[in-house]
């Protein structure tokens, strides 16, 4: 079982992070332009896919079950490597299989929380910056026509940042027994989620 040495709580941003989602719902489809340019767009565009939030939440609890540096790092890395791959999606790079891997990537992230799978720092960091780059290919292979693309990659990226953190502040639960096998829960869900986007995806 996992042992989480940070005593400080970051349960707050968790109830920032949902108070967000609130105000961003819309339709549950997956990585779907949205028509709203900028801004707006970007920071709303993480919440249409079921699958890339799932994944976004699950980096977070992963890190909260590693505990520092990892519990920082991986909510770091993550953003930085999607920026990249935003820019190469913008820039028309063909990447195959983009759905598969962001479903796969929920998949595995599912699992390794589900199992509180302790892992180097390198490691953690690696896997977390391959998927974090076809999630960054498909924001920015979805930039709708005519928007801002430095407004809507900051606007993904934040929303990113708050998902990762809403992991990272119920990931910290953990500490406890009973909090433990609801992390576990949790990542057993993702991983499910993530199942059944990788069997529908192209």
């Amino acid at each position: 079982m996992a042992t989480i040495v940070p005593r400080h709580s970051l349960l707050a941003p968790l109830g920032v992070a949902l108070a967000f989602l609130a105000l961003a719902a819309g339709p549950a489809l997956a990585h779907g332009g949205n028509g709203i340019d900028g801004f707006t767009g970007g920071f709303r565009h993480p919440f249409l896919g079921l699958d890339h939030m799932a994944a976004m939440v699950a980096v977070g609890l992963w890190g909260a079950l590693l505990g520092a540096p990892a519990l920082w790092a991986l909510p770091l890395i993550f953003p930085l490597i999607m920026a990249l791959g935003g820019v190469a999606g913008l820039a028309g790079v063909e990447v195959p299989g983009i759905e598969r891997g962001i479903a796969g990537s929920a998949v595995v992230l599912g699992v390794v929380v589900a199992l509180a799978m302790r892992a180097p720092l390198w490691f953690a960091g690696t896997m977390v910056g391959v998927f974090a780059l076809f999630h960054g290919f498909a924001h920015g292979r979805e930039l709708p026509a005519g928007a801002d693309p430095a407004g809507f990659f900051s606007g993904f990226v934040i929303a990113t940042g708050l998902l990762h953190l809403t992991g990272v502040g119920f990931g910290l639960i953990s500490r406890w027994r009973v909090g433990d096998i609801a992390v576990r829960t949790v990542g057993g869900a993702i991983a499910l989620i993530g199942a059944a986007f990788l069997l529908t995806a192209p």
